[in-house]
């Protein structure tokens, strides 16, 4: 298969030679349980937009420091490429901002968590739903997370597969070629704990305090990943019938 990476973001330069970019993380993820698998990155920050959403075999929307109601043109036109992938039944996943990106161009709500602020750290989302593609099967998944904004609504057509008190929506599936999450398995520990001292007066003390504890705690984004390739795959097979 080919994988689009739709670029959402950079990794800040002082940062890029210990934990490469966005696009290098993905592929590393993934080419572990997918050796056979090829990329094609696309920066859509920098108006880098595929010319047809055939181009790949299926598609994958990374996370970024931007929302999805902010007014840049690249993130405009980034709604209308969401939908376009929706209609053509191209196999799409969304993460993080992808996710959120995804629920809102198809009629979704996300907005600012100002009750609940910032979201970093170790987050445990528990499963809600089942489904045959999600092989190891588990209760509950946890992932590092950065986020502000957050779905509160889920688009038309979508089954909440993952929350937890934090972020009730957290995993979804929308009709049977998206897959979106909030959490963050292509994110080191290291690059998690860097990204929060980074940002530690906009987190605020306490919040970055706890972030930082709940790096001590362990993740699953090996099977975050063994998900995402067994959905693009079964998408990929689907949709090709």
């Amino acid at each position: 298969m080919r994988i689009g990476i739709l670029k959402c973001d950079t990794v800040a330069p002082a940062l890029q030679s210990a934990f490469g970019d966005y696009p290098d993380m993905f592929r590393a993820l993934l080419g572990k349980h997918r050796a056979g698998w090829s990329f094609r990155d696309y920066d859509l920050t920098a108006g880098d937009f595929p010319d047809s959403v055939a181009q790949c075999d299926a598609w994958l929307l990374t996370g970024s420091k931007w929302g999805v109601h902010d007014r840049d043109d690249w993130i405009l036109r980034a709604h209308e490429l969401a939908g376009e992938l929706y209609r053509a039944r191209r196999p799409t996943v969304g993460i993080c901002f992808g996710h959120q990106l995804m629920a809102n161009a198809l009629g979704g709500r996300v907005e600012r968590a100002s009750r609940v602020g910032w979201g970093v750290g170790v987050h445990t989302a528990q499963i809600r739903a089942r489904r045959d593609w999600m092989v190891p099967a588990r209760d509950a998944l946890p992932l590092l997370v950065s986020h502000q904004d957050q779905v509160t609504e889920p688009p038309p057509g979508a089954s909440v597969l993952a929350g937890h008190d934090f972020c009730p929506i957290d995993m979804m599936q929308i009709g049977d070629h998206v897959l979106t999450l909030q959490g963050h398995p292509e994110f080191e520990v290291g690059y998690s704990r860097a990204l929060m001292k980074r940002r530690r007066a906009e987190i605020g003390e306490s919040v970055f305090q706890k972030g930082i504890e709940s790096l001590s705690q362990p993740i699953a984004p090996w099977v975050a990943t063994a998900w995402i390739s067994r959905f693009m795959e079964t998408a990929h097979a689907r949709c090709a019938d």
